[in-house]
């Protein structure tokens, strides 16, 4: 079974705490501080991996935590970095942040994204030494790793995707073709995922993709509509397979009609992609009513200009090329791959795969790092307290101890730097009040 969708959990490492020491050494009076830097947390980095081909590895596991950073120590000894945790996932992978819909398309080999950035360490008493306070007894604390839940939605790299009603005989080609073996069997809906099948010549390899059957209203979730319409967005050429005997006895045309309908619904693109129309189950009607058919399609696109042109881009008079073909006996499957060859480009284009537009994204390594804010927010809660939001201040208050008399003033001194206490006394605050930043509840009290 193909998993081509996950929901995970990834939590970075935190950072370790800054150490509280002071020299203590014979013969060396008042040593100073001297606490090491906590080290930074690992952070959580999804890389490309060529070697897998789907998302069945998070099924069995779901929960993915990096490393946090060791705390500093005496003698100025500063805690070690913790490594990050490289999670692999494979070509095609769309990761989506719940919390904030960030989006990452890895489709190259190698290529990297920080999904969860881990936390800063803490850094140690030297650190808040001045001439005012040359044995501060303080230290900060490191800040938590970033965590969310990230959804995973593998579509497939292929460079040809085979589409058509259920039972048109997909699978029988694509088995035919390549060495894939999709289930084969004469009633509708038999493969129930997509199936990759490898086409080979003699310097080149085309991957194939046998798209399970599509419906009326797929685009819109019908059957499994968008579960295997995802799977052809990254597609440069398709294939669309006419049974030429169907079984309920519907018009050919009228099916044509209705899938073109549920790709044009689903992705613009996807109904400009060029096209080969193969009329397959040949061996079921007779050479005549197959040639006659055949016929029939050539003018329709002879006649249909727009099409072409969307469709063969850059021979526009080729037109679409319409084959008759019959997996059972063979016929036209070999003036089918030469068709395959011959249409899908030698090196797909840059723009074709979403999101490798820039050189930028097959770096070795690319770092997603969201903007930190600096603002804040003041509001009175009730009398005689108040509440200050915003990333910069939420930061300060989870990095100190305000239990701690010489980190409570260190935190006053830094508000009073931010403007914070600026703010509080311009909407009516009082010396003395409560303040909450961050869900800590404290007085202060600038001086």
């Amino acid at each position: 079974m193909l998993y081509d969708r996950a929901r995970i959990w990834v939590q970075a490492g935190g950072g370790g705490n800054g150490c509280l020491s002071f020299r203590r050494e014979a013969h060396v009076p008042r040593g100073g501080p001297d606490g090491g830097d906590g080290g930074h947390g690992g952070d959580v980095v999804l890389v490309c991996d060529d070697s897998l081909r789907d998302l069945q590895t998070f099924k069995r596991r779901a929960h993915y935590k990096a490393e946090r950073g060791r705390h500093g120590e005496g003698a100025k000894r500063h805690g070690a970095d913790g490594d990050d945790l490289v999670v692999k996932v494979p070509p095609g992978t769309v990761v989506v942040h719940e919390d904030d819909g960030t989006t990452h398309d890895l489709v190259v080999p190698g290529q990297q994204a920080v999904v969860a950035k881990g936390g800063s360490g803490g850094r140690g008493n030297p650190h808040f030494r001045s001439a005012t306070r040359q044995a501060p007894r303080f230290a900060e604390r490191g800040l938590d790793g970033e965590e969310r839940w990230l959804d995973l939605r593998l579509k497939l790299l292929a460079d040809v995707g085979l589409v058509g009603l259920p039972n048109a005989g997909k699978s029988s080609l694509l088995r035919t073709m390549t060495r894939a073996a999709p289930k084969v069997a004469d009633y509708p809906f038999t493969t129930l995922e997509p199936v990759l099948g490898t086409l080979d010549a003699d310097d080149r390899q085309l991957v194939l993709a046998d798209i399970p059957g599509l419906i009326e209203g797929a685009a819109g979730g019908a059957g499994l509509g968008h579960d295997f319409l995802a799977h052809v967005e990254r597609t440069r050429l398709l294939v669309h397979v006419l049974d030429l005997a169907p079984l309920d006895g519907s018009d050919p045309e009228e099916n044509f009609a209705t899938i073109e309908a549920e790709l044009k619904a689903y992705d613009e693109r996807l109904a400009s992609l060029p096209r080969i129309v193969a009329l397959s189950k040949a061996d079921l009607v007779s050479e005549e009513e197959a040639e006659v058919a055949a016929e029939v399609w050539r003018e329709r696109f002879a006649a249909d200009l727009p099409a072409r042109e969307a469709w063969e881009p850059e021979d526009p008079d080729a037109g679409v090329a319409v084959l008759v073909t019959s997996s059972a006996t063979g016929l036209g499957l070999d003036e089918l791959k030469r068709e395959l060859f011959r249409r899908v480009p030698v090196e797909a284009p840059r723009a074709a795969i979403p999101g490798t537009e820039d050189e930028e994204v097959l770096a070795e390594h690319r770092v997603f790092r969201p903007a930190r804010g600096r603002g804040f927010h003041v509001e009175p809660v009730e009398e005689g307290v108040w509440r200050v939001e915003g990333e910069a201040v939420e930061r300060l208050i989870a990095r100190h101890d305000l239990e701690n008399e010489d980190a409570l003033a260190h935190v006053e001194h830094r508000l009073h730097r931010m403007g914070v206490v600026r703010a509080l006394e311009a909407q009516g605050f009082e010396p003395g009040d409560d303040v909450e930043i961050a869900g800590v509840v404290f007085e202060l009290d600038p001086g």
